[in-house]
């Protein structure tokens, strides 16, 4: 799974980066996350078509990590939704209408997964992973809209915006650390997967292609990361793991 990861990057260059032509959210600017968690709001890349527009408009909007499905009944739901699996996404009742025409990017600087530290059945070494040449993780995501009940129509909180992250079998320079990992976009393919009109979800689906081996790598961080509540640039800084030979 993919349950925390670091997005740094100020607004102003993410807006660059990814080419974006409307800020959906002008009056919220996130402040760097070294810690992203679930249920916290991130920035997403998604494309749609305004009211009275005659074409897609690549956005940069704020949203809730954690996807509520709109037949949800609360939005509870989203904290077990945080990720879904590659295999499945087309048909789980959760993200299948999403992955027809809600896809996003989530900006990232890498991510971070635990490893079994051998011989010891309850801790774990966080590493940090992210690109070897510093440069932006595109992760393949979905958004949706949920309406709450509970408030008025002309209410600004009515609607919530949440995302998930889809995930897939990790390659074999990773994997020996974690089983899964974030399915990342390519520059060539983004335009393509954030097009609303792309509703055939077999043809969305062979954008998901897994990154070359060795484009990622990993390094030991200090478990300062496993709370939420710390934060810092000092969490994705290399540390020797306590009992390195006992890792590999």
């Amino acid at each position: 799974m993919c349950g925390r990861y670091a997005s740094a990057r100020k607004k102003h260059e993410l807006l660059e980066e990814f080419e974006v032509e409307q800020d959906a959210s002008p009056d919220e600017e996130l402040q760097p996350d070294y810690n992203v968690a679930p249920t916290k709001q991130v920035y997403a890349v998604l494309s749609r078509v305004p009211k009275e527009a005659e074409r897609a408009v690549r956005q940069l909007r704020v949203m809730r990590w954690g996807l509520v499905p709109v037949w949800a009944k609360d939005p509870s739901i989203g904290s077990r939704m945080i990720n879904a699996r590659l295999e499945t996404v087309a048909e789980k009742p959760a993200f299948k209408r999403a992955f027809a025409s809600r896809r996003c990017l989530l900006p990232a600087d890498g991510y971070f997964e635990w490893m079994p530290v051998e011989g010891e059945k309850k801790r774990k070494q966080p590493f940090y992973i992210h690109p070897e040449d510093d440069g932006v993780l595109a992760m393949a995501g979905l958004y949706e809209f949920w309406k709450d009940p509970t408030r008025a129509e002309d209410d600004p909180l009515k609607w919530l915006v949440t995302c998930t992250v889809i995930t897939t079998q990790a390659e074999d320079d990773l994997g020996h650390i974690h089983d899964r990992m974030p399915m990342m976009i390519e520059r060539e393919r983004w335009a393509e997967w954030l097009d609303p009109t792309l509703t055939d979800t077999e043809q969305a689906s062979r954008l998901l292609v897994p990154a070359d081996s060795g484009r990622l790598v990993a390094y030991p961080v200090s478990t300062d990361v496993n709370s939420v509540r710390n934060n810092g640039p000092h969490l994705i800084e290399p540390q020797e793991p306590e009992e390195e030979g006992a890792l590999f």
